[in-house]
């Protein structure tokens, strides 16, 4: 276009010199000078042909001045939107620096537990039972974990609750996160409120810079609260409105903070009796109690013992370079008879003994029954419930699990057969096939 406008004006200025040019001539012939008499009486003597022409080159000067003014302001318009896309981009690049530096200083914080918790170890991935009951409390624990509910489990020292805690982690929304533990027993009360919710420079002496408390690393994650019975009644209040509302402060500091956070409590203890001793909050225990899972002790699933054993023999035979393949019938069935008051923690460290202790292929329980921790060396005392259980599986034993009749459990000791049924019935009592040998 440029070319096209700069030929217009060469023209136009061509022929405003043809036209001055006849004028002049005009001028040569009204004096007297002789001239040529080519171009008199031509049309571009006339006056409108220089103004058209004179028009002409404005008009374009002033379209190119238009077109250039145009180019500017379009260039201008680019300008600004490119500022305000890298001012806008700026402003994300810094809002996405204070989130990662934000989540850097809490991945910290996880690494840390993390490296805790990995020296310890765990057997999440391997609940082993043939139990007919723990099967339905793993059906039940499967069904729970895809929910967002406040789970409690009860039962023994050793029964499995921290594997069942995890397990539920595991399988729920909530797996990529850490499942963060805090162990309420083992922590000073002093400390249970900083651990727990975390605390801000001066809060305390001793509080040198902040601390993050478990219940914000545990955010959009899970938190297993293990020994809750031994929760001290004061925190009682404050873990109570963080079930309930998801806040909380931190120690020594005015501002509320919210979290996300899934609450998986357990305890060895009767939580009711706690209630009625002024131990433990009736309300608390309401809001834990939404999902309880109870696990039986190890005496009352004895068909899981042979499994149990064979899967610690192989956990230990690997770690102490051993090939242990064997353990003898009678050695299940003393097993089987023992009461095991520390439950599955217990019978996992005395296979574990018996691995280093073992040299051949064969498990050697010998020094274990030797040690007085055979079943006729217990100096514990069953329980009434677990008497009348033991009774009442010894009289359907002898009578081949016949209940009624002459010659069955119930006429053998002294009672009605439904009264039997339902004793059984609440006692958990069923005939199951039990496995002996173990290769």
């Amino acid at each position: 276009m440029v070319s096209v406008a700069r030929k217009i004006i060469y023209f136009s200025v061509f022929l405003i010199s043809f036209h001055f040019s006849l004028q002049f001539d005009a001028h040569l012939q009204a004096a007297g000078f002789p001239t040529t008499q080519l171009l008199s009486g031509h049309p571009w003597n006339d006056w409108w042909i220089p103004t058209l022409v004179i028009i002409g080159i404005i008009s374009t000067i002033l379209t190119l001045n238009r077109r250039r003014i145009r180019k500017v302001e379009a260039k201008r318009k680019n300008l600004e939107i490119q500022v305000q896309e890298k001012t806008l981009t700026m402003q994300a690049l810094q809002n996405a620096l204070n989130e990662v530096e934000r989540l850097t200083a809490r991945l910290q914080v996880e690494n840390v537990y993390l490296k805790d918790e990995i020296k310890l170890s765990h057997n999440f991935d391997n609940i082993m039972t043939v139990s007919e009951n723990m099967k339905k409390i793993l059906k039940c624990s499967e069904q729970v974990a895809v929910t967002d509910a406040t789970v409690l489990l009860t039962g023994e020292s050793g029964t499995g609750k921290e594997l069942i805690a995890r397990a539920i982690h595991n399988i729920s929304r909530r797996k990529d996160r850490a499942l963060v533990k805090v162990d309420c027993a083992v922590l000073p009360p002093n400390l249970i409120e900083s651990e727990l919710f975390g605390h801000v420079k001066g809060a305390f002496t001793g509080a040198v810079a902040r601390k993050i408390g478990r219940f914000e690393i545990a955010d959009a994650g899970t938190l297993f609260l293990d020994e809750i019975g031994d929760l001290p009644l004061e925190l009682q209040t404050k873990l109570l409105r963080i079930l309930q509302d998801g806040e909380f402060e931190r120690v020594g500091s005015p501002c509320t903070l919210k979290v996300d956070v899934r609450v998986i409590a357990a305890t060895n203890k009767n939580l009711s009796q706690e209630i009625r001793s002024g131990q433990f909050r009736e309300d608390l225990f309401y809001r834990l109690n939404v999902f309880p899972i109870h696990l039986p002790p190890l005496r009352e699933r004895k068909e899981d013992i042979p499994v149990l054993v064979r899967h610690f023999i192989h956990k230990y035979s690997a770690k102490t370079n051993r090939h242990i393949e064997t353990i003898s019938k009678s050695d299940i069935k003393q097993f089987e008879q023992y009461s095991w008051p520390g439950n599955i923690r217990e019978l996992e460290n005395v296979i574990e003994r018996a691995v280093i202790l073992t040299r051949g292929t064969q498990l050697n329980m010998d020094d274990w029954f030797h040690n007085g921790e055979s079943p006729h060396h217990q100096h514990r005392f069953m329980t009434l419930e677990e008497n009348e259980r033991a009774h009442i599986m010894k009289a359907l034993e002898f009578t081949g699990w016949r209940v009624s009749g002459k010659k069955g459990a119930a006429s053998l000791l002294g009672m009605n057969s439904q009264t039997l049924a339902s004793r059984m019935k609440k006692l958990n009592i069923k005939r199951t096939e039990r496995v002996h040998e173990i290769s």
